[in-house]
């Protein structure tokens, strides 16, 4: 399948999952409704339902997807590890640490966006720490990231031991569960210039990751400087998906099974999957939404809990396979 068609394919699943997010909840909306909401004389319940609720989660579900999508290929081939995945550099501990500051302290009652600003600041400085301390190549830089997310975890669990009151830790725990429910324009503003600046640095690793496939020594040969490399992916990493998880909480697993669900399609030039990679992940993170709203439980549940379910098996599949291919 030529890499075009396939991209067109996946923005046209991307283009039915969009519509379906918008018409799917506890109110349903069909494409009648939503038309009459869009030219009827507004406010009316369908536009607003639209307005307010439906498309601003649409939208995160969409940048939030493919940043998990776009980071995990690009560290695949950063790292030439197809089990990486953004939370191996400690960047999503460090943007839920300082969003569960922000809970803990009591600031996110006092300031609407106390929590994604904080957890975006911890995104950056995670990535800050595991980059200072894991400058020596590759394998330095896996290990200062399980460091770092050691350090973050830590964090996390000492919060929810010495949380003030059983509402803080009810909601540090709910937050940490990962979803889009109740997400609003303000904290998709706050996030989005982020994640976009984010994109930009991932994308622009493309050549380098290609190089890298040869080896270190014969990228550095080729012109590439690794340690620029290496700086420009963290940093997008760190923007982009630390401003994801400080808006949506910790989801997991997208990074990981994207990639490789496009890697057939596409050939193993990392580059190549970089834009297959982002829009497969939005796809995969706006249907597992649609899936949280749909599937009957008496509370919603939470979407980081319905991409592990979901994710697990498909890692357990896919070390198999590494191991079947492996010598």
């Amino acid at each position: 399948m030529p890499r075009w068609a396939m991209i067109v394919g996946i923005a046209l699943l991307l283009a039915v999952a969009m519509f379906a997010s918008l018409a799917t909840g506890r109110v349903w909306l069909s494409p009648s409704a939503l038309i009459d909401g869009i030219f009827a004389p507004k406010p009316n319940l369908a536009w607003l339902i639209l307005t307010e609720l439906r498309l601003p989660r649409a939208i995160l579900a969409l940048m939030v997807g493919a940043t998990l999508g776009l980071a995990g290929a690009a560290l695949q081939g950063l790292l030439r590890n197809p089990l990486a995945e953004p939370g191996l550099l400690g960047v999503s501990s460090g943007a839920s640490l300082g969003a569960v500051i922000a809970i803990y302290f009591g600031l996110s009652g006092s300031f609407a966006l106390a929590t994604p600003l904080l957890g975006i600041v911890g995104a950056v400085l995670a990535g800050a720490l595991t980059f200072t301390f894991g400058r020596g190549g590759t394998l330095t830089l896996i290990l200062a990231g399980a460091a770092v997310s050691g350090l973050t975890g830590a964090g996390l669990n000492l919060a929810l031991n010495f949380a003030p009151s059983p509402y803080a830790a009810y909601e540090i725990t709910t937050w940490l569960l990962g979803s889009l429910a109740d997400r609003d324009w303000g904290q998709l503003g706050l996030a989005a210039p982020f994640i976009i600046i984010g994109w930009i640095a991932l994308a622009l690793t493309g050549r380098a990751i290609d190089a890298l496939t040869l080896g270190e020594a014969q990228a550095e040969s080729l012109g590439i400087d690794l340690g620029r490399t290496r700086a420009l992916a963290l940093a997008g990493t760190a923007l982009a998906v630390g401003a994801a998880t400080s808006v949506t909480g910790a989801i997991g697993f997208i990074g990981l099974v994207a990639p490789h669900l496009v890697r057939p399609f596409v050939g193993h030039q990392p580059s190549r999957l970089l834009l297959p990679s982002a829009l497969l992940g939005a796809v995969l993170l706006m249907a597992a939404d649609i899936a949280t709203r749909i599937i009957p439980t008496a509370n919603e549940l939470k979407l980081g809990v319905l991409t592990s379910m979901v994710g697990t098996p498909l890692f357990f599949w896919l070390v198999v396979r590494l191991k079947r291919m492996s010598p």
